[in-house]
């Protein structure tokens, strides 16, 4: 998961933000929903370096189709906590699916 220079990926630190957004929408539907990312940005401020990322997602505004959420990437190590990334993010609540 990391880069030329050793820091973690910028795709991985935008993967875990998605769903640390679509989870937290998700605490805000109800049952036989789930979410789609519509959009995100997500600025990326400092190389993501540390024992491992810790992504939290806020839900901003939740309506009856889309929610709205900041969406919050930390570098943790055991004397820190830096901010590596931050961003919006838009989801769409669409109906469960049966598993196969």
């Amino acid at each position: 998961m990391s880069q030329q220079h050793g820091y973690v990926h910028a795709g991985a630190t935008s993967a875990i933000a998605d769903s640390a957004g679509g989870f937290a929408a998700l605490t805000r539907m109800g049952e036989g929903s789930e979410v789609l990312t519509v959009e995100y940005k997500l600025n990326l401020l400092a190389p993501a370096r540390g024992e491992y990322l810790r992504a939290v997602g806020t839900v901003i505004r939740a309506g009856r189709t889309l929610t709205v959420c900041q969406i919050e990437v930390r570098a943790v190590d055991s004397d820190s906590h830096a901010v590596v990334a931050v961003g919006q993010q838009t989801l769409i609540r669409v109906a469960s699916t049966p598993s196969p």
